[in-house]
Formats: C-alpha cells, structure tokens, sequence
C-alpha cells in the first residue's frame, strides 16, 4: 500500500503545481458533487418531472452513502494530507509538501471517496433516465455518456487536487456508485413502497451502522479514529467540520429516506400531485421553483455545533423536512393557490 500512497501523493503534488490556478475550478466540483445538491437541486427538479427518477435519485444517494461508510469502516482508509506525515516511508528525507485548502480536512477514512461515488449514482441514474427519454438515439448515447465521464473525471481529479483522496480512491467510489445505481434501476418495490416499510429501512439502515460500530468499539477497535488524525494533521482547526464526520452524513441521509418516505404517503402528496392538477406541465414547473426557493432558503439554516448530539437532531429533522418539503408541502400550496385563482376567474 506504501508504494500506491506513495505515487498518489506525486500525483497530487503534480496536480498542485502545475494547476495551481485552477483551485477555485476544483473547489466547485467538489462543492457541486456534495450529496447535498441532490436533495437540495436535483431531487426536486427530477420528482416533478418524473417522479420516479426523483424517488430513484434519494434511494441511490441514501443507500450509496450508508454503503460509502461501512466500506470505510472496513478498509481503514488514510487520506493524503495525514498519510504524509504518519508513514515512515520516507525515513529521515524531507516529507512531501501538500497544500491544504478549507474542503481538504474531510474527518472521515478515505476510501472509497464519498464525492466520486456519490457523483457518479447520481449522475448515472441521470443520464440513464435521459436516455429513456431519448429513446434509443446512439448519438444521444455518446454524448451523455461522454458528458457523464468528463463529470466524473473532474470530480476526481477535484478530490485528488485538494489532498483529500489518492487516487485509487476515486476510482473504486465511481465504480461502487455506478454499481449502487444499476442495481437500483431494477429494483421496482421502491416505487410504491408504504410508510412502515421505509421507517423499517431507516431504523434498520441506522441501527446495524451504530451497531457495527458500538461491537467494534466494545473489541477495542475506535472506527474514529480518522477524526482524531485529523484535528492533529489539518492546516487550521476551523477546516475541520462537524458535519463531515462519519455520524453526520449517516443522520443527514436516514433524515432525507424517512422524510421521503413521509411525504410519499402524506395525504397532502395524494392530494396534490397525484390528482388532476398534478398531471399539468405548469403546475410541476411552478412546483419546481417553488421548491428551490424554499429550499435554497431553508438551507441557510445550520444546526448549531456547540452540541454533537443537538447537532446530529436537527440535522436528521433537516434532511427530513427537504423531500417532505419538495415533494409535499410546497406542491399542496402551489395547489392551494392555483385553485383560488381557478375559483376566482369563475
């Protein structure tokens, strides 16, 4: 492994000098590539214009994620901007220089990298979903395709420029998102699938990570142990975020599967979307700008962090209230209000 840290760290340092103006390019791919732009953007764009798609993308960002931490959990993977500084490799020769910036300091193991494999379910499930609009068009194919791997590709090299993930890293998280996304485009049940069913999944999804985590805790082994590498090896302490440890993304997506779930089997979806109204092309257009509003303003909202345990509520209530907002609330209101003006012009 030495050997395959080793050369991923040159590459890092090659990316670093001789793309050294192009860091704000590869801050924003990987702010763009956080999961929380699909709940945020892309899940109320796609649920209201195929519902279906919408509902595929929480699944596949959700389990793809939960998948993400227990690989990390299992593979004790180091990141490059700690790994320097702990490996004896180099011996008494001067240790390579990596730059850090404020989205390198990432607490949790490094491998498979959570962006490239969130990146790239999401974008498959995208894509493919274009291109069952699209038919069977080979030129469509290629050109999404090759839209899908130059996405990808920036948010690796993303990834590996700011020092967070070596390179193999990546790599395995673009494979396993693209697994997580194939697989979830043949399972149907997630479609129609009741209330208890998804508070089933959640509960279960969050008690075998808490309960992997607390066995292995009990047998000695700290599965923190990255948060701790850390806060030693970060260039500046307030790099170092609460809401990328490991518990923070679990809380985030079992908020964002229970909220869908809710909000599918809500009397108000029935209402609203599911009706005549729903089937109107603009009432879904009014529904998506009034959903990104809505949630562009709710995200402004942060979770105090002077309590992790505080922290890690509201941050489930929050990612709960976004597919419940999107997919619910604001559709029954722009409801509520395009019946009004129907009753008005009579």
């Amino acid at each position: 492994m030495d050997l395959l840290h080793s050369s991923g760290v040159e590459l890092v340092q090659y990316l670093q000098l001789n793309y050294r103006d192009s860091q704000s390019w590869f801050t924003f791919i990987s702010i763009a590539a956080d999961l929380r732009n699909t709940f945020f953007v892309f899940f109320p764009i796609w649920f209201h214009l195929c519902e279906a798609v919408g509902i595929k993308l929480i699944w596949v960002a959700v389990i793809g994620d939960w998948l993400n931490l227990i690989f990390k959990w299992f593979l004790f993977g180091h990141r490059p901007y700690w790994w320097v500084h702990e490996t004896k490799l180099y011996g008494n020769s001067s240790l390579p220089t990596l730059q850090q910036f404020p989205l390198t300091c990432e607490t949790g193991p490094g491998s498979p990298s959570g962006h490239a494999m969130g990146s790239a379910g999401v974008w498959y499930v995208m894509v493919t979903a274009f291109l069952t609009f699209g038919l069977q068009k080979k030129c469509l194919h290629i050109v999404l395709w090759t839209v899908f791997c130059m996405i990808q590709v920036c948010v690796c090299t993303s990834r590996v420029f700011l020092a967070a993930h070596f390179p193999h890293q990546v790599f395995t998280g673009v494979l396993s998102g693209m697994v997580v996304a194939e697989v979830f485009g043949r399972i149907n049940a997630i479609y129609n699938a009741s209330f208890k069913r998804y508070l089933q999944i959640t509960l279960f999804l969050f008690s075998f990570a808490l309960g992997f985590y607390l066995l292995l805790k009990v047998l000695g082994i700290d599965l923190l142990w990255s948060l701790e590498k850390a806060q030693r090896w970060c260039a500046r302490a307030e790099w170092v975020h609460i809401n990328t440890t490991p518990f923070a993304g679990l809380v985030r997506n079992m908020g964002a599967l229970f909220g869908l779930g809710l909000a599918l089997n809500s009397p108000i979806y029935a209402e609203s979307c599911k009706g005549k109204r729903g089937q109107q092309f603009s009432f879904r257009i009014s529904c998506i700008v009034a959903s990104l509003i809505v949630l562009h303003v709710f995200d402004s909202v942060k979770p105090p962090t002077q309590s992790e345990f505080l922290f890690y509520f509201l941050s489930f209530c929050k990612s709960a209230t976004v597919p419940l907002a999107a997919a619910a609330f604001v559709p029954f209101c722009v409801s509520q209000l395009l019946n009004r003006q129907d009753t008005k012009k009579l």
